[in-house]
């Protein structure tokens, strides 16, 4: 059974093959959804297209969630290709190196902004410019992270700019329900890709769920795809303002 036949899907985030964006789009895919890849520079495209003509994307484009001028002209990008679609996915993250090792209280004002910029922010901003060409229905997702709702070791200012997403979702949630439009947030557990190789101690994140979590493994990134086409779904209609755990359970228990 297809889940999602018939809906169109943009996903912003894949950097590469390990990325959690490129294990939802190759489910979504699979359950019958158009799919199109954003990329943030040129570098990023030299990545992305390949990725994108693999999957038979019906197209890619360019999104830069730092430049103003990219959200003005993002509608006019799609609506080239489609005039509606169904799916937005915000799987973008950010924050300097440098701000994800050490002590939060060390965090910079220039390091805050750009993460809760990037990480949050983006997320509103998307949605804001995209809102019109969403069908009704239509459904919206963010991908975060535990660390905005405790203290992880290391992750500092991206918890709190995780904190402000869930938020975000939230209020995007009250404001896009009048149009029958779902945003909810998946919060999966730690991955290697190419923004958790950024935080330092990460693989003592990955040991620590394969030791302590109530399924005892890693997540892997068809996990976190099955979950998304789950809220992307008919099937998740009646739910919104959410966050979903996908970390083997980690997060359920006490003093880990």
């Amino acid at each position: 059974m297809k889940l999602l036949e018939g809906k169109k899907a943009l996903i912003f985030g894949v950097a590469n093959d390990r990325s959690i964006a490129w294990g939802i789009a190759k489910e979504f895919k699979k359950h019958g959804a158009q799919v199109a890849l954003s990329y943030a520079n040129d570098a990023l495209k030299k990545r992305v297209e390949p990725l994108a003509e693999e999957l038979g994307a019906d197209f890619t484009f360019e999104m830069d969630v730092t430049n103003d001028e990219h959200y003005e002209t993002l509608p006019a990008k799609i609506k080239e290709h489609w005039e509606s679609f169904d799916i937005l996915v915000h799987s973008i993250a950010f924050a300097d190196r440098q701000d994800l090792k050490g002590s939060f209280i060390d965090t910079s004002r220039a390091g805050y902004q750009l993460a809760c910029d990037v990480s949050a922010f983006s997320l509103v901003g998307l949605s804001q410019r995209l809102q019109d060409m969403m069908n009704e229905e239509g459904s919206v997702l963010a991908m975060t992270y535990y660390g905005s709702q405790k203290v992880v070791q290391n992750y500092n200012v991206m918890g709190v700019a995780k904190a402000a997403l869930e938020a975000s979702t939230r209020y995007l949630a009250e404001d896009l329900g009048q149009k029958g439009i779902r945003v909810n947030c998946v919060s999966a557990g730690p991955i290697k890709t190419l923004a958790a190789s950024g935080i330092s101690g990460f693989r003592t994140l990955l040991s620590q769920v394969e030791e302590k979590a109530p399924l005892k493994r890693n997540v892997t990134q068809e996990d976190v795809g099955g979950n998304a086409v789950y809220l992307a779904s008919d099937l998740s209609k009646g739910v919104t303002g959410q966050v979903l755990y996908v970390d083997s359970g980690l997060s359920i228990l006490g003093g880990f």
